[in-house]
């Protein structure tokens, strides 16, 4: 996921390198036009793509996980680019008067969410490359435009973290572990919540849902039961199938109905609420 956050941000930059290669072919050509010689260069001149590529911490990144899938498959560098110069976008851009740091960072924005998102072409080479990047894009492509809203003109650009902080990453680490270690031990209790159902009729990923939702419920007490179930049928929308939603829903319902009447789930602090 990381990876694909980094080779995001590095095609705005090689877009911007495309044009700049361009725009260096055009004026040496032999009958070199006017526009040629005197090109329009607020593209190849925008300072936030500038200070991407300036970046230490993003090259260092991408030379440490030889990140070099531009370098091998530059079509779809020209595939964006070319989107771009016909874009409407691009023309109002362009010929826009005021020159600030502010315009060039609206159109980055608006270039990645109107252009490189949605584009099927390179969403089927990521998808190709790495199979659960099409699970991972929506996520990637809200980060990577949060990522460049906040960048000021004033600072370096430094990568952020997958993790919010710590305790974030902590309780990801610890939601793995404890769910991977006691997993088999909930396949009674879902089996009794779920009479009509063989467990090998249950969706996998159905599955695995419903027991990292009863960690939570048994090994994270100051998070709310009620909490647990809404973001696990979140889950199971963009994961599961149409119906898992709800299937979900009854199950972790009945379950943490029974493990608060047996004591056998306990919430303490926020998890009370």
């Amino acid at each position: 996921m990381y990876d694909l956050y980094v080779l995001n941000l590095q095609l705005l930059i090689e877009t911007q390198k495309l044009a700049k290669k361009k725009i260096e072919l055009s004026k040496k050509k032999m009958l070199a036009t006017k526009e040629d010689l005197n090109p329009n260069t607020k593209f190849i001149s925008n300072r936030l793509l500038h200070i991407l590529s300036e970046s230490v911490s993003l090259e260092s990144y991408i030379a440490l996980h030889h990140l070099n899938y531009w370098e091998l498959d530059d079509k779809y560098i020209q595939i964006i680019y070319d989107e771009l110069l016909d874009s409407e976008l691009y023309a109002k851009y362009m010929n826009t008067v005021e020159d600030s740091y502010n315009v060039d960072r609206s159109f980055v924005i608006n270039f990645f969410r109107e252009i490189i998102a949605p584009n099927e072409k390179l969403a089927d080479y990521f998808e190709d490359k790495m199979i659960s990047w099409v699970d991972d894009m929506p996520f990637v492509n809200t980060w990577v435009l949060k990522t460049l809203n906040k960048q000021s003109v004033k600072n370096p650009f430094i990568l952020g973290t997958l993790y919010k902080d710590d305790d974030d990453k902590k309780f990801v680490t610890e939601l793995f572990q404890k769910t991977v270690l006691n997993q088999h031990k909930y396949d009674i209790d879902i089996k009794n919540k779920t009479p009509n159902w063989e467990s090998d009729r249950i969706a996998d990923v159905d599955m695995i849902l419903i027991k990292m939702a009863i960690t939570e419920f048994l090994h994270f007490p100051s998070i709310p039961s009620r909490v647990t179930i809404n973001e696990y049928i979140e889950l199971a929308k963009d994961y599961s199938t149409n119906k898992s939603g709800y299937f979900i829903n009854g199950v972790l319902d009945k379950l943490a109905k029974e493990y608060l009447a047996s004591n056998t789930m306990v919430k303490i602090g926020r998890g009370l609420l």
